[in-house]
């Protein structure tokens, strides 16, 4: 019998993608979305790419009854919750409405997974629990560090309190997978990431800048104590970090979890700087970007990148992407949404 796999924000970029590999391993996907961050561009895109309708339902995870009422009416084998405010510099200036939102949601999941006799629970979370460590790459073991954002300090907590959960409820099991940045879109270009206003992420920068939507690109710092003065990352291809997922919910149904809750590294542990970055996305799709240097950004990190050593030997998982076949699907997205725009 088919497992059902529900995805709390997937009609977003990085839960449209994992929708996608989920409905190719086999699993039968709930996808449930207020589109309070994105609009329906990558359902429809995901629907295009499978050559079917998957079940969509449109809800707000901070509605106790209503995630009650939808745990009631499916057999849900699996969450894999997406669903949250993302952006770092909104929750510094309105920290009630992150912590209201982020928190209420990744709750009332738990507690309808728990009334129902227990639950596969899988969390975003991120590689901003981190910090700035001295010692690199971070493992899972690297002690987390105070965030620098409410943002932040809502995947510190909805770890916590998956933990927390995990332990005091029969049948609640949980795995975190920590990701570090998120870049690229879908080989048809069909989904892809699809930011609201003025890009939070670089790479919608670069894109946009690329096309001709952003006048210049600014690269915060150039004096930072890496090789080439920019900050230091670790840029995970989106198709690599789906399948991630699908290795993940497929340990926790399969009954291979070691422990009630895991955390995992989800990153290739081979960092890029932001000007090597720019400079493979010139290359590798032959358009020249206008940008400049700008003062540090606060708050940002100055280097980290992830030892996915874990992830390798426990989930099975290798990202197998290269930054120029992730640049490239990028700007092939970017050149699809202008043709819709037209």
């Amino acid at each position: 019998m088919k497992k059902t796999v529900l995805v709390s924000g997937g009609a977003g970029f990085i839960g449209s993608h994992v929708t996608v590999e989920l409905a190719r391993a086999g699993y039968d996907v709930l996808i449930a979305d207020n589109f309070s961050n994105c609009d329906e561009t990558n359902y429809k895109g995901v629907c295009a790419i499978l050559g079917r309708e998957l079940p969509m339902i449109p809800m707000d995870f901070c509605h106790k009854s209503a995630v009650e009422d939808l745990f009631d009416r499916h057999h849900i084998d699996a969450v894999i919750h997406f669903a949250a405010f993302k952006a770092v510099g909104e929750s510094v200036a309105e920290p009630l409405k992150y912590y209201r939102n982020n928190l209420t949601s990744f709750i009332n999941i738990l507690e309808a997974a728990r009334s129902q006799g227990g639950c596969n629970v899988l969390f975003s979370s991120s590689a901003t629990v981190y910090g700035q460590t001295d010692k690199l790459p971070v493992t899972e073991d690297t002690p987390r560090q105070p965030a620098e954002s409410p943002y932040g300090n809502t995947k510190t907590m909805c770890e916590d309190i998956l933990r927390d959960s995990v332990k005091a409820y029969p049948g609640v099991r949980g795995i975190a997978l920590r990701y570090f940045n998120p870049i690229g879109a879908h080989p048809s270009a069909l989904i892809g990431e699809l930011p609201r206003g003025v890009p939070n992420n670089l790479v919608p920068f670069i894109t946009q800048t690329a096309i001709g939507k952003r006048e210049c690109l600014s690269v915060f710092g150039n004096d930072y104590p890496t090789p080439d003065g920019t900050c230091l990352r670790d840029f995970i291809d989106i198709v690599d970090l789906a399948k991630a997922h699908v290795c993940a919910v497929a340990r926790m149904l399969d009954g291979r979890m070691k422990q009630d809750y895991e955390i995992f590294n989800v990153g290739t542990g081979r960092p890029l700087s932001v000007l090597e970055l720019i400079t493979a996305f010139e290359k590798v799709n032959g358009v020249k970007l206008n940008w400049k240097y700008a003062p540090r950004r606060p708050g940002d990190v100055v280097a980290i990148w992830a030892d996915p050593t874990r992830a390798e030997q426990e989930l099975g998982w290798k990202a197998e992407r290269s930054v120029e076949q992730t640049l490239a699907t990028a700007w092939a997205w970017e050149k699809h949404l202008a043709s819709l725009s037209f």
